[in-house]
């Protein structure tokens, strides 16, 4: 089985729960893309309106490798429509304020899922019967962790270690998955160019926050608090809400893992961002009912862990991470922010329609056309990952 062969084999569309009016001081426009990731269209619909990404907010991040139709908001006014490389942006209406992730209701995707074996039919079934029953973990996947380097250096964890110099070492010499070749080897020369700050100006591409934040370090060398401040806030969001994601996974997978073993419910291991949670094929309905509702909080220097378990648990992983929940304030930032909250801890898909058929591009396989709903935040890839091992299983 093969999953994203093309973008068109994953299509996602942000439905949202406000409804635009026709006239206000903030421009709503639904943005098709194609192929490249939400913070490379933001900077390329800032760059076709001709303001400054400040001015715009995407409420959701969808993944690079798919076609997705979502929404942004332009503080003031703009074209009835804009096309820029990967992706096409048209004027939905005007609203009063900028969109939050609040105003997204759910996400409704359209998968196709490739190079299944003939003879599979009815284990598919079954695995969609039996995905819709007993649910699956609600990890953030893998695409949530882009700002997680490859040797698990996160510039969150170190912003909430007040070491400011670490957070901007790891975002200036850290290759992600999204950065772009002239990005990747500005990343390799700034490795041995640390601390000469004019020749790694020289280096940066334009245009780039890079820039910006070089530009002040040249002229105040080792004020790391202040250059951190310059690197655009929704980044720096990113940086804390990936690092913050990343122990909630942990937080989830060791609750549900004690509640699996105590069970006697077998489990696989799947890895993402470098830590291996437990991912199971069925729950005993006893476990389903105590389970289906459960949420954890995230952590935050005000989260309340109220049971004695996972108070336990979470203590476990602070005392690992070496820090503490007063650490969870991040102290050194001035636009940037932690959120609060809690997600549930088991995710159940609403699928509305699927077929079987052959696969026009692998002959003589099977290919499984799936249409579901999911709320903000969980992802599809592991609906995916969970129907796969109900086939296996």
């Amino acid at each position: 089985m093969i999953f994203k062969t093309r973008p068109e084999d994953f299509l996602v569309r942000e439905i949202l729960k406000i409804s635009p009016h026709p006239f206000g001081p903030y421009a709503l426009y639904q943005v098709t893309k194609r192929g490249i990731s939400t913070l490379q269209a933001h900077v390329r619909l800032a760059s076709a309106l001709g303001v400054r990404p400040s001015a715009i907010v995407f409420p959701g991040l969808k993944d690079k490798k798919a076609v997705a139709i979502q929404y942004a908001s332009l503080k003031g006014k703009g074209p009835e429509e804009v096309r820029g490389p990967g992706f096409s942006a048209k004027l939905a209406g005007f609203f009063h304020r900028h969109l939050s992730p609040s105003d997204i209701q759910a996400n409704e995707f359209t998968l196709t899922i490739r190079l299944i074996p003939q003879g599979l039919s009815s284990a598919l079934e079954k695995a969609l019967s039996e995905v819709q029953r007993s649910g699956l973990p609600n990890y953030f996947d893998r695409q949530r962790f882009i700002s997680i380097g490859p040797d698990g250096q996160s510039p969150g964890k170190k912003i909430l270690l007040r070491d400011a110099e670490g957070a901007l070492k790891v975002y200036l010499t850290t290759t992600f998955p999204l950065d772009p070749p002239s990005h990747r080897a500005f990343k390799e020369k700034a490795k041995t160019l640390w601390g000469q700050w004019e020749l790694l100006l020289k280096e940066a591409p334009s245009p780039s926050n890079y820039r910006s934040v070089l530009t002040y370090l040249k002229d105040h060398p080792t004020n790391f608090r202040k250059a951190l401040n310059l690197v655009t806030p929704r980044v720096l969001t990113l940086f804390l809400s990936s690092y913050q994601s990343w122990l909630w996974n942990k937080l989830a997978g060791r609750f549900l893992r004690k509640r699996l073993e105590g069970q006697g419910v077998p489990f696989s291991l799947l890895e993402i961002a470098g830590e291996k949670l437990p991912f199971y094929a069925s729950l005993p309905e006893g476990l389903k009912e105590e389970l289906a509702d459960k949420t954890l909080p995230f952590f935050h220097h005000r989260a309340a862990f109220e049971e004695p378990e996972l108070l336990g648990l979470a203590q476990e992983i602070l005392r690992e991470e070496g820090l503490e929940l007063r650490d969870f304030k991040a102290r050194i930032l001035s636009k940037a922010y932690l959120s609060r909250g809690e997600r549930k801890l088991l995710l159940f898909p609403s699928l509305s329609a699927y077929s079987i058929g052959d696969d026009e591009l692998h002959p003589g396989f099977l290919k499984l056309e799936l249409k579901m709903l999911l709320p903000p935040g969980s992802y599809a890839t592991l609906v995916v990952k969970a129907i796969a091992l109900k086939v296996l299983d």
